[in-house]
């Protein structure tokens, strides 16, 4: 528990920190796997006739979906499919982790086939007091992901709790 914890001038200065791009792939395979992983039973993300009948160019990714990292041996972190250097350098200490909640605004459709690129910043810091945790650090995050065709895709805003 963090009983007196600050952010220093070194943490602050890291807001704005922008990770090495990185690609996801976005295939019918890992679509269809989502969908069903998280109980979706609309045929657009199964059958690619009904999502082309529904307006798409092949079979939607569902909310939330973007798309597989690409695992590249050498180059991903050894238990992760990103890249060293994909989280901010940042020194806190702290052991404990929650999730402080994501949310996903989309700008054009993403459909298996696609490829997306994604850069990833350190948005903001702060700290809350919680009578349970102590000082907790919440460490807002921006994932911007762009399309093969150059487009901004869908930005992804994401909060880490750590304590």
């Amino acid at each position: 528990m963090a009983e007196n914890f600050q952010i220093t001038e070194e943490m602050q200065a890291l807001v704005g920190w922008e990770s090495a791009p990185w690609d996801f792939e976005v295939t019918a395979t890992s679509v269809r796997a989502f969908a069903r992983g998280v109980g979706y039973t609309d045929l657009v993300y199964y059958d690619v006739e009904a999502a082309k009948a529904a307006g798409y160019r092949d079979l939607p990714a569902p909310p939330s979906y973007l798309g597989t990292a690409i695992f590249i041996p050498g180059q991903s972190d050894e238990y992760l499919p990103f890249p060293p250097g994909y989280q901010p350098p940042l020194e806190h200490g702290l052991s404990g982790l929650l999730d402080g909640g994501t949310e996903t605004e989309y700008f054009e459709d993403i459909c298996a086939g696609d490829t997306l690129t994604c850069v990833n910043k350190l948005a903001g810091l702060a700290t809350k007091e919680s009578k349970g945790l102590g000082t907790m650090l919440i460490m807002s995050a921006e994932a911007t992901y762009t399309n093969q065709a150059g487009k901004v895709a869908a930005i992804q805003r994401a909060q880490v709790i750590l304590y």
